[in-house]
């Protein structure tokens, strides 16, 4: 994999993470727990993250040791294989207190 392919995956990871972020602006957890849409959005949007956090290659992943890479992976493989137990509680922590500064990271990592 070239590093090309890497910033193409770093930034898919940083567009996804935005949007949930965007998404829940104003909302609280209730209104996710309210929101079937909201849920399935949500859902596939931090899925999404964690792919391209799998498809970046292990030299981009040691060139970058801020992004917490194994969580991101993590995560993503507890909302697909676990599919039928998602913890709406544990998505929202997610998006309101990791996603910042995976955002942070990826935007200077990136230079935007």
């Amino acid at each position: 994999m070239t590093q090309h392919d890497d910033k193409m995956r770093l930034h898919h990871m940083l567009d996804h993470a935005n949007e949930a972020v965007e998404m829940v602006r104003g909302k609280g957890p209730e209104d996710l727990k309210r929101d079937r849409m909201l849920q399935l959005a949500l859902v596939r949007l931090v899925e999404i993250v964690g792919e391209a956090a799998t498809r970046v290659s292990e030299k981009g992943q040691e060139r970058y040791p801020s992004i917490p890479w194994q969580h991101a992976r993590g995560m993503r493989n507890r909302l697909v294989h676990g599919y039928d137990k998602v913890d709406l509680d544990v998505l929202w922590d997610t998006i309101e207190h990791d996603l910042p500064p995976l955002i942070a990271e990826l935007r200077r990592i990136l230079d935007l």
